[in-house]
């Protein structure tokens, strides 16, 4: 006979009593259940990522078929990044009002509907106007989807787990790039049809509102107590089943093997924690301590206004970096005498340098820490950035490129695991919403600047300002406290 394995969790031991929800999802492994919530929403973080990717290739696509200026380019550029601007703050703030997973719905369906109508874009002004819109869905999805993994991931591998999802944004722009030279390039409406795939985020909404689950402190926060408790004991009953799977595989075989009424009953009634801590030894048992920052008085408070402003340094210096040398990259190649497909082949190949970028930083960051991790990533990107600005061949372009996409985001994902670490959960959505927002605006100037840069000085000149921008990010990151291993704050 064997254990009875009734679907609910048997009644935790006298000493569980003591353990918040937090503290007992942070004791968990990563289990089934953590991979489908990080798997759901790194989809629409990939999905947003092949929308920012995309932009670039249509500006380019439409200084060739529509012949549009710089500026023109500019301004399309720079509507999206307004409309982050703002999404990303008021996502922030109905995050931590209405919750995580209904704004990230609401987001995915936004900017898929307008993306798609940008495909049916009659003149620029109309391809503004919409940019502006889908802007304001991807400004809010961001912030949003790493707050709500951020608070379930368990804290021993929380930073990896975000990285793991920022590396999604990797993948959405590979798709891009791949849509980009095969679909944007083909033709003079080739463009459009690239658009017309962002119609996917807004079916994909549906899956995120009714597939994925409520953050538990949110819930809590909000008084809801058995919604939270039953998502507490669904990721505990999977980290069960996942144990009694390892046990009845292991060499003893079948839990059922010694005969006895009294053998059944004693291992029934350990299930709930010896389960659990044969899936992962180092679970349970050491609960991890809780950073104690006060939540009163807002992201500006005595508390946390040192956090706020390093965090903001560094959103509004990457932003500038980043979004000025990668929208620009394809034209840019272009302007140096490549055809359209050359530029959107390097810009793919560049592009497939994020993935080990993502992977080294996922490793790192538990083993250095996250100050450590943001600042050597960024520093690497500074000095990318230089070397790519003094490149003049292919090998040199595409070599230059590679480290500057490797390093860049590394540090992207870096900071998104760095930012819901830093505040507590009633302003954690607001906190990094803010970041965000205060970093598109850097993101919305970046376009203006490299036409004028490259007219002062070149593409030299362009990417030793980049190169600048990331050095005091780097700088601006060494001054956070480090989170590594620590539980969020209440």
């Amino acid at each position: 006979m064997t254990p009875s394995t009734s679907s609910s969790v048997p009644a935790a031991p006298q000493a569980e009593h003591s353990l918040t929800r937090s503290q007992r999802l942070d004791r968990l492994p990563f289990t089934r259940k953590h991979g489908k919530l990080l798997g759901a929403s790194g989809i629409g973080w990939a999905l947003d990522a092949m929308d920012v990717g995309l932009i670039s290739f249509v500006i380019a696509a439409l200084s060739v078929h529509w012949g549009i200026s710089k500026g023109d380019g500019s301004l399309i550029a720079s509507a999206g990044f307004a409309g982050m601007a703002i999404g990303a703050s008021v996502g922030g703030l109905l995050a931590d009002r209405i919750g995580r997973r209904s704004v990230f719905a609401l987001t995915l369906l936004v900017y898929g509907l307008a993306t798609g109508g940008s495909a049916l874009a009659m003149g620029v002004g109309t391809l503004i106007v919409l940019r502006f819109v889908v802007g304001l869905g991807l400004g809010a999805e961001l912030p949003v989807a790493s707050t709500l993994m951020s608070e379930f991931a368990p804290a021993r591998i929380r930073g990896r787990v975000i990285v793991w999802l920022e590396a999604f944004w990797a993948l959405g722009w590979i798709l891009a790039a791949v849509i980009g030279t095969f679909v944007a390039a083909s033709g003079p409406t080739g463009w459009r049809w690239a658009l017309a795939v962002g119609l996917v985020p807004a079916a994909y909404s549906l899956v995120v509102r009714w597939g994925m689950p409520e953050s538990v402190r949110f819930l809590e926060q909000k008084g809801r107590h058995d919604e939270a408790e039953t998502i507490v004991r669904s990721f505990e009953e999977t980290a069960e089943q996942s144990a009694r799977g390892q046990t009845a595989d292991g060499p003893s075989g079948t839990v059922g093997a010694e005969p006895g009424a009294a053998r059944e009953a004693s291992e029934a009634s350990e299930a709930s924690e010896a389960t659990v801590r044969a899936a992962a030894p180092d679970a349970v048992g050491e609960i991890p301590q809780a950073d104690t920052v006060e939540s009163t008085g807002g992201i500006w408070s005595r508390a946390l206004r040192r956090r706020t402003a390093g965090l903001w340094a560094v959103w509004f210096c990457i932003n500038l970096a980043y979004y000025g040398a990668f929208i620009w990259i394809p034209t840019l190649l272009v302007e140096r005498g490549f055809t359209l497909t050359q530029s959107f082949t390097f810009t793919l190949i560049i592009t497939l340098a994020q993935i080990p970028g993502y992977a080294m930083a996922a490793w790192l960051i538990e083993v250095l820490g996250r100050r450590w991790t943001l600042t050597v990533f960024l520093t690497g990107s500074a000095l990318s950035a230089i070397g790519y600005g003094l490149a003049d061949s292919e090998a040199t372009i595409i070599a230059a490129g590679c480290a500057l996409s490797f390093f860049n985001l590394g540090a992207w994902g870096a900071l998104y695991a760095i930012g819901p670490e830093l505040y507590p959960t009633a302003v954690r959505g607001t906190g990094t919403g803010a970041a965000a927002a205060f970093g598109r605006i850097a993101s919305m100037l970046a376009p203006f600047l490299v036409p004028v840069l490259v007219v002062a000085g070149g593409q030299t000149l362009a990417f030793v300002c980049f190169a600048i921008a990331f050095a005091l990010a780097a700088a601006a990151a060494f001054t956070l406290p480090e989170q590594r291993g620590r539980a969020l704050a209440q």
